[in-house]
C-alpha cells in the first residue's frame, strides 16, 4: 500500500486526445473539424488513441516515460469529462482493442500509462440518469444521484435545480456515493481498467467526494489489483489530508506552478516570498507524497505556459527548469515542449502542430535536454531538497538536490538584468581547487575560497555538479 517505487523517475506527458494526432479517420463524426481550428468547447478534430501510438516515436524521442490521459470513455463532448460508459472506450478514439494495443506498446517501451478518473459526476446520457429522465420518481436509479424534486428536467435553460450537478451544471449530475450500489459500480470502473494495463488513476475534483471511507475503499480496491499503481488528486491548494493510505499518493501541484509563475512575472523581489512558499510546500507533506507529486506547469485547466509568460523564451525555459529540479514527477502538457499557445479552456486545448515549422525548436531541444539530464542523474529524482537564502544577493534563486549519491546545485535569475555573484559551496563538500561543471552547457567553475564566481545573464539558470 506504499507509494509506487516508480513514480519517482516517472517524466509526464499530459494528452487530450482529440487534439493530439489524428491516427484513424474512419472513427471521426461527421462534423469533424480541420486539424488546428480555432478550440471551442463543442468541436471535434478527430485525435485518437491510433494517432497516439503512430506519434509514439515522438514520445520516446522526447524522452518521456509516462503518460496522462484526459478521460477516454464514452461520452458526448471532446474533453469527455461527461461519461456515459464508463466501461468503453469512446468509439471516436478508438475501441478496447486499440486501447490495449496502446498499452501494450507502451509498457513494451517502459512507459506507464494513467486514466482520468471522473467518478463525481457522469454526464446526462449515463444509463442511470437516463432512466431517471425516462421513469422520473418510477426509476429503480433514483437514489443513485442528488434528487431534489420532480418531474427531473435535465434540459431546459438554466442552472440544475431539481437535482445535484457539479457547479450545478445540468450536464454533470452529481453521483450519490453514499449509496452502496453506486460505490460498487465505481469501485468496480476502478477495478476494470487496471486489469486492462491502466497504471493508475488521477482524480477529478476528488474533494467534492469529501468522503474519506469512499477514497479509502477506492484505493484498497486499485492497490489490490495492482500495489504500483499510482493515484493522484485533483487538489488546487496544498492539503496534506488527501495524501497517504487513506487517500492518494500525491497530487497536481498546482501550488508549484503558481509560486513559478509569480516569480517570473513580477521580478526579483519575490525571491525570499518565493523560496518561503516553496519551503513550505516541501514541508507540508511527507517525503514519500512530496516525490509522488505531479508538478505541472500547465493542464488542460490553465492557459498554456507559454502564453501566461508573455511568449518570452528565456523566462519559458527557466521555469522549466525549475520545475524540473523540484521533488515529485515533472509533467509537460502536450504541445508545451515546443510552444504550443493558447488561453484558459478552450484556449488551451488546440490541435498539436505536426507540420516542425511551427515549433519553437530552441525550447524543444531545452525541454529535451531537462528530461534526458534529469532520467541520467539520480539525485536530480529522488534527492532532498533544500533552499538557500544569500544574504548579500536576495534577487538569485539558489536550492540544492541532495542524496547519497551527491549534489546538484540549482541556480536561477529571474531579473531582466545580468547577476554576478559568488556562491559559497563549502557547505556542500566542495573543496577548493576541485571542479563544478554544469549538467546543461560545458561550463566548468573552479572552487575557490570556498566559492564559485557565477555571471547569470537575465532569466537564466543552471544545474551545478
Amino acid at each position: 500500500m506504499t507509494v509506487p517505487d516508480w513514480v519517482q523517475d516517472a517524466i509526464f506527458y499530459q494528452i487530450f486526445p482529440d487534439r493530439f494526432a489524428n491516427g484513424d479517420r474512419s472513427n471521426d463524426p461527421p462534423n469533424v473539424q480541420r486539424w488546428g481550428s480555432k478550440p471551442k468547447a463543442w468541436n471535434f478534430m478527430g485525435g485518437d488513441l491510433a494517432g497516439v501510438i503512430q506519434k509514439f516515436d515522438y514520445l520516446l524521442d522526447l524522452g518521456i516515460n509516462a503518460l496522462y490521459f484526459t478521460p477516454v470513455f464514452q461520452s458526448t463532448s471532446n474533453h469527455r469529462y461527461n461519461a456515459t460508459d464508463y466501461f468503453k472506450i469512446d468509439p471516436k478514439l478508438g475501441d478496447l482493442r486499440v486501447f490495449q494495443s496502446l498499452i501494450h506498446l507502451a509498457h513494451d517501451h517502459k512507459v506507464k500509462v494513467i486514466l482520468d478518473g471522473v467518478f463525481n459526476h457522469c454526464g446526462r446520457g449515463f444509463f442511470a440518469f437516463n432512466d431517471i429522465l425516462e421513469n422520473q420518481q418510477h426509476s429503480p436509479y433514483v437514489k443513485w444521484f442528488h434528487i431534489l424534486k420532480f418531474p427531473v428536467d435535465a434540459y431546459s435553460p438554466g442552472l440544475a435545480s431539481n437535482y445535484l450537478g457539479w457547479w450545478k451544471n445540468k450536464s454533470l449530475p452529481k453521483f450519490n456515493t453514499d449509496n452502496p450500489e453506486v460505490r460498487q459500480y465505481l469501485l468496480d470502473v476502478a477495478r476494470y481498467w487496471i486489469d486492462q494495463g491502466a497504471d493508475g488513476w488521477r482524480l477529478d475534483v476528488p474533494n467534492e467526494i469529501d468522503d474519506d471511507s469512499f477514497w479509502a475503499e477506492f484505493r484498497h480496491v486499485v492497490k489490490s489489483a495492482n500495489p504500483e499503481a499510482y493515484i493522484i488528486g485533483e487538489i488546487w491548494k496544498a492539503d496534506p489530508r488527501w495524501v497517504g493510505e487513506d487517500h492518494f499518493d500525491g497530487l497536481m501541484n498546482y501550488p508549484v506552478r503558481e509560486a513559478i509563475l509569480e516569480l517570473l512575472g513580477n521580478g526579483s523581489t519575490f525571491v525570499p516570498g518565493f523560496i518561503a512558499k516553496m519551503e513550505a510546500l516541501a514541508q507540508t507533506y511527507p517525503l514519500q507524497n512530496l516525490q509522488a507529486m505531479y508538478v505541472l506547469l500547465g493542464s488542460h485547466d490553465t492557459a498554456r505556459l507559454f502564453t501566461e509568460l508573455g511568449e518570452n523564451l528565456a523566462k519559458t525555459k527557466l521555469a522549466l527548469l525549475i520545475q524540473f529540479a523540484f521533488p515529485g514527477a515533472p509533467a509537460i502538457y502536450y504541445g508545451d515542449e515546443i510552444g504550443l499557445q493558447g488561453d484558459k479552456d478552450p484556449g488551451c486545448r488546440g490541435a498539436f502542430p505536426w507540420d516542425e515549422r511551427h515549433w519553437n525548436q530552441d525550447l524543444f531541444s531545452w525541454v529535451k535536454a531537462l528530461v534526458s539530464v534529469r532520467k541520467s542523474n539520480v539525485t536530480l529524482r529522488r534527492g532532498e531538497i533544500k533552499f538557500l537564502l544569500l544574504d548579500d544577493v536576495q534577487d538569485v534563486l539558489v536550492f540544492v538536490r541532495q542524496d547519497t549519491q551527491g549534489k546538484v546545485l540549482i541556480t536561477g535569475n529571474p531579473t531582466d538584468h545580468e547577476i554576478q555573484v559568488s556562491l559559497p559551496v563549502s557547505s556542500l563538500g566542495w573543496e577548493d581547487g576541485s571542479q563544478v561543471h554544469s549538467l546543461l552547457s560545458r561550463q566548468e567553475y573552479l572552487v575557490t575560497q570556498g566559492t564559485i564566481h557565477l555571471s547569470l545573464s537575465p532569466w537564466n539558470g543552471d544545474w551545478l555538479t
